[in-house]
């Protein structure tokens, strides 16, 4: 009798391992937190559904979505013309969430510090190097900033978090974009390379002087100082879901949906900030898989938005929400 119990639960096992719907996806680490929590909801709520994301970068996300090994991929950069154009697969871009990316630092004794867009872009180049320079000075008055080497911290994968950065530094420094440039892996001039966002934040962490980015919500787990950023009207913004959503509220988003918001217009506007995506394939092999996808872009844009705040993310703009379900009916 037990026998037989084993061996019909084992054919149970069986029978629902085999019906079990598993979607891969792969990509940026900048949304890694909201999307672990949402993927895990969703599986949790829809029996016999996994979602497996691996947060690899977004450059590592890009590869391996248009190589067709996943089911979705990830990216904070939007793809270029000619990198869909490469791609063995047709692609759709759905922004999920707004994001920022700070300044990170450790100062010993210094708790607050102001960075405007030339002065980042030179301590990247490695022109600015201590923390007492002059012109760090200038832009925070009465600070007590130390006789220290800056450690300038960058990532050393293909990150869409080192878009977004190199992407603003690229708008307020000529000498930036005729230099590194904006991309996923510039070349970096100076530094030292963590992997992830959560590499970036453990360097900082670790070294006394040091200065990276990351995307906010890896400043506030990690306890990490993160500064105010000189946005496009002179003003000093500090990142907040506010401020994030008004850089993105004068944005206009085009049909395919791919734009950048850093150093965005708006008194209020955080100028470091961003969408960042899944990449879909507009068409799959596997019918029931993509019944499950459909469905779980759908339940992210529709459910899943409602919690992004906890996370320190922005929500999408209700009228680009109802866009973008437009397009996720669509899918085939």
């Amino acid at each position: 009798m037990k026998k037989t119990l084993l061996v019909i639960a084992l054919i149970v096992l069986a029978v629902s391992a085999a019906q079990a719907q598993k979607l891969t996806g792969a990509g940026a680490t900048f949304p890694y937190p909201i999307y672990s929590k949402w993927f895990s909801e969703y599986s949790a709520a829809h029996q016999g559904v996994e979602v497996n994301y691996q947060s690899i970068g977004s450059g590592g996300g890009i590869r391996q979505v248009t190589a067709g090994l996943v089911d979705f991929g990830a990216s904070d950069m939007p793809m270029t013309d000619e990198m869909l154009a490469s791609s063995k697969v047709k692609l759709l871009h759905i922004p999920t969430v707004l994001g920022a990316v700070v300044p990170v630092y450790n100062v010993p004794g210094v708790a607050q510090i102001k960075f405007s867009g030339d002065v980042l872009a030179d301590i990247y180049l490695g022109k600015i190097s201590n923390w007492n320079d002059a012109r760090i000075a200038k832009d925070n008055p009465g600070a007590k900033l130390p006789d220290q080497k800056i450690i300038v911290v960058h990532r050393s994968d293909g990150s869409g978090t080192s878009f977004i950065f190199t992407d603003y530094l690229s708008k307020v420094s000529k000498e930036w974009a005729g230099g590194p440039g904006k991309g996923t892996s510039p070349s970096w001039p100076a530094g030292v390379g963590g992997k992830g966002n959560e590499g970036v934040a453990g360097l900082v962490r670790q070294m006394p002087g040091a200065i990276g980015y990351v995307e906010l919500i890896y400043a506030l787990q990690n306890k990490i100082a993160y500064g105010s950023v000189k946005n496009a009207a002179g003003n000093w913004v500090t990142a907040s879901i506010q401020s994030v959503t008004e850089a993105a509220a004068g944005a206009k988003i085009p049909a395919d949906f791919r734009v950048s918001i850093t150093n965005a217009p708006g008194a209020n506007a955080y100028p470091i900030s961003s969408f960042t995506y899944l990449l879909i394939p507009t068409q799959g092999s596997n019918a029931e898989n993509r019944k499950v996808l459909k469905d779980l872009l759908s339940w992210l844009i529709k459910s899943g938005e409602g919690e992004v705040s906890a996370l320190s993310y922005a929500p999408l703009p209700e009228a680009l929400a109802q866009k973008e379900l437009e397009v996720v009916y669509n899918l085939k």
